[in-house]
């Protein structure tokens, strides 16, 4: 890697100023009029060199946060392990970061580190120079600034030429960096799968032994790194990179049980057609939600444990699947803190599965009115990709949303109440509970009365 700063003037480099977006330059521009430094950085460079239009763009500078805020009535401060400043534009956020140095060069009380004795930062509010901020970026890709004031690119580690060798390159020791932060790891898999680099091999080599440190994210950030992982378009990709760096079971401890060295089990091949149609949607710019993906990628862990509490008890169908939904949700938020509003919907799409097959009568108009119908059909075509003995239910339901309220009437009063393969019983959900008759009081004899 290269240790000198690489400075390309404006005609030695493809990125212009009508790439970057309006509200971006305004923050630029007025950094700058303001007698501070102003770089745009990281990932809206990277893109733009790559040709890819930056969904964000990020702003570092010499001004600190307070400072940033001073000059923007639109500003607003975030973070605790790393200072930050919002600048919000309606939906469009620009975020602000100030020059970071290095943590173990701490001068005031005011701009202090902290490290577990893991090695992870806790806190890291330490301010510095552009150099020291290059050097803190965690990939050489990543430490590219295009400078508002000359139309410049800075180039301090090598990224230009680790981009044009197809290579993602750890800034550092990477022990010590993934030790500072294990996310990081998560990182490089996440840029590898998005840019197709190969993660180099000095890069590569400590990710297996470290990633037990995973467990010790707090598991609301690895919501929020998974939805990155996952939800960006190359999610297939991803998931087989976090299989082959041993990343994939600290995230997720109880799917990994059921994974194969063959990579071809029933679930396995299920999970990547879930993957697959992921993907497709965001590349289609169709809606994507966290509830299905989480459906998908658990539901291996609810069949077998279903199956399980059958042999093991003399409970209905019915409630063994709710035992075993209630476990691998349960299980599964220790690692990632999945917010409720989505586990809520991964229960419906799963409790829709087991209600789906029953559709005579009055059950297919409310199955098909339920607000979460449309997720539940797509999620059986996925199962029925593997599974062949769900081809005529999905051939009924498919024609069923095509048909007139007429032909609804006729296709449901031809049903079977039962498809293959699923329980007799009705869904406990709308199982009819006998009322019990209250029981009067005695009548208090009237006063007087004999």
């Amino acid at each position: 890697m290269a240790d000198e700063r690489r400075i390309l003037t404006r005609d030695q480099h493809s990125i212009s100023r009508r790439q970057i977006s309006d509200n971006a330059l305004k923050v630029l521009y007025r950094l700058n009029k303001s007698g501070y430094d102003a770089y745009l950085v990281g990932g809206g460079v990277r893109d733009l060199l790559l040709g890819k239009q930056p969904k964000d763009f990020d702003i570092v500078t010499d001004a600190t946060p307070e400072q940033i805020k001073r000059l923007f009535s639109n500003c607003r401060l975030v973070g605790r392990r790393f200072r930050l400043a919002h600048v919000v534009f309606g939906r469009d956020v620009i975020e602000v970061a100030t020059f970071r140095g290095h943590h173990h060069k701490v001068n005031t009380s005011k701009h202090i580190s902290s490290q577990s004795d893991e090695g992870m930062l806790l806190r890291d509010n330490v301010y510095g120079t552009i150099e020291e901020d290059a050097e803190r970026r965690d990939f050489t890709v990543n430490a590219l600034y295009y400078s508002i004031k000359d139309f410049s690119l800075h180039d301090f580690h090598g990224g230009l030429d680790d981009l044009d060798a197809g290579t993602l390159e750890l800034i550092g020791d990477p022990e010590t960096r993934y030790r500072e932060d294990p996310v990081r790891m998560l990182r490089a898999i996440r840029f590898a799968a998005k840019l197709d680099l190969n993660i180099s091999e000095r890069s590569a080599a400590p990710i297996r032994e470290l990633a037990p440190l995973l467990q010790d994210i707090p598991p609301a950030r690895l919501f929020e790194e998974t939805l990155k992982l996952f939800q960006a378009g190359h999610a297939l990709k991803t998931y087989h990179l976090l299989r082959e760096y041993g990343l994939f079971a600290p995230l997720f401890p109880q799917v990994a049980t059921l994974l194969t060295k063959e990579n071809n089990s029933p679930f396995e091949r299920f999970l990547e057609q879930a993957l697959t149609n992921t993907d497709d949607r965001v590349a289609a710019d169709l809606p994507v939600t966290p509830a299905f993906f989480y459906a998908a990628l658990l539901w291996g862990v609810v069949e077998k444990r279903s199956r399980d509490f059958a042999n093991e008890s003399t409970l209905p169908p019915q409630d063994t699947l709710l035992l075993a939904m209630n476990e691998a949700i349960d299980q599964q938020i220790k690692t990632i803190a999945i917010p409720r509003r989505f586990t809520s919907d991964v229960r419906e799409i799963w409790l829709l599965q087991d209600r789906l097959p029953r559709r005579s009568g009055k059950r297919a108009e409310r199955l098909f009115a339920h607000p979460r119908f449309r997720a539940a059909f797509d999620f059986l075509e996925l199962r029925g990709r593997i599974d062949g003995r769900l081809k005529e239910l999905i051939q009924w339901w498919a024609e069923y949303q095509q048909a007139n309220a007429g032909q609804r009437d006729e296709l449901a009063s031809h049903s079977p109440a039962v498809a293959h393969g699923s329980p007799a019983d009705d869904e406990p959900s709308e199982r009819a509970k006998p009322r019990r008759r209250r029981r009067r009081s005695p009548r208090r004899p009237k006063e007087g009365a004999a």
